[in-house]
């Protein structure tokens, strides 16, 4: 009888696994339950089978580099007629006076195709520079996070953020100082060369190889503290927009709207980029033009005034360049599937040590 009623009650929508009826009687025996498992660790389990490599692989290093090689070679060859004004009133702010102007004077002399001038060195060397700087930060994050331990990596994550960006802008800038003297050169002095390949053999018979190094020191100062600011700004600013602006979950959200908020955190942090580096840009800038000068020289003579000169200028371009950066970034992750940790939460046993758990 009953075994002609089970196969029946099991079509029943309201059927409960958990209770069954046995050939031996009325008993009703429950099953044994599964092994827990917590939402966390299914969402972590489907979200890993979406993953294109594992998290701190080569792949990954590797592709987050291919990443780093688009943000940062395409966004800053797209601004190279701003750049380039931004340079000339560095170095020549009599004749420059402001970036509209800055244009005009440009466009009269050099017709609009001399706003490109520049493009080949930007693209090359700000290639290698996005290669090196996103590549290895997450190299030097992962490392570092590691050397701290979970509970400190958390406690301790902005100093991480700090660190591990100005590690890998280290590598970066000697990646792109060749290129940067290069551009700088074609850029700010009118009849020196117009491309690449004439710039590259004059500079080399006129200073050798201290010609497109020389401008590395100044370059640290510069790029090291932009490059802090702007993935320590970025990281924190996407948790806080997370945690009091975006009204649910990272979790929660599209692939969309995840970017959207990536673009949002990217331009807070390019404008204090802007402000924090563009003191050592001026030297630079200056530096790069001229021969047999040092930086604290150059330093001395623009005096407090005259490093500040172009800022309005670079915070526009840095803004902007800082949040397609970030933005074309966390879209190759998308695109290759990569790991996109979520940010940060204070791990559970940090939790019980500061009893905020019961």
């Amino acid at each position: 009888m009953f075994s002609s009623i089970a196969p029946l009650a099991r079509l029943n929508p309201f059927y409960a696994p958990h209770f069954q009826p046995c050939h031996d009687g009325l008993r009703r025996r429950a099953e044994q339950p599964e092994a827990p498992t917590t939402r966390r660790s299914l969402a972590a389990a489907a979200a890993a089978e979406e993953y294109s490599c594992e998290y701190g692989s080569l792949k990954f290093y590797a592709l987050c580099g291919v990443g780093g090689v688009l943000s940062c070679g395409l966004t800053h060859t797209a601004v190279v007629p701003l750049d380039l004004v931004k340079c000339r009133m560095q170095v020549d702010p009599q004749k420059y006076k402001s970036i509209f102007n800055g244009f005009s004077v440009t466009i009269k002399e050099d017709g609009v195709r001399g706003l490109a001038k520049g493009w080949a060195p930007t693209f090359i060397g700000y290639s290698m520079q996005g290669l090196c700087k996103f590549g290895f930060y997450e190299v030097f994050k992962i490392l570092y996070g590691n050397m701290l331990g979970e509970e400190n990596a958390y406690l301790w994550r902005t100093s991480l953020y700090l660190a591990a960006s100005a590690s890998a802008e280290f590598f970066a800038d000697i990646a792109l100082a060749p290129m940067e003297a290069a551009k700088v050169r074609i850029q700010t002095q009118p009849g020196y060369a117009n491309t690449l390949r004439q710039a590259v053999p004059k500079m080399f018979g006129e200073e050798g190889v201290w010609a497109f190094y020389k401008g590395v020191a100044p370059l640290w100062m510069r790029q090291i503290p932009y490059t802090m600011m702007k993935f320590a700004c970025f990281e924190r600013t996407v948790e806080a927009l997370y945690k009091y602006v975006v009204p649910k979950p990272r979790s929660e959200c599209t692939k969309g709207e995840q970017l959207v908020v990536t673009f949002v955190a990217g331009y807070i942090a390019g404008v204090f980029c802007a402000i924090v580096s563009h003191p050592a840009d001026s030297v630079v800038s200056v530096l790069n033009k001229e021969k047999g000068s040092s930086a604290s020289q150059v330093l001395k003579r623009l005096g407090f005034r005259g490093v500040w000169k172009g800022l309005f200028a670079r915070i526009i371009m840095i803004g902007t360049l800082t949040a397609l950066q970030w933005f074309i970034y966390d879209s190759v992750k998308v695109y290759f599937r990569l790991p996109r940790p979520p940010p940060p939460e204070m791990p559970e046993s940090l939790k019980k040590k500061l009893g905020l758990t019961q």
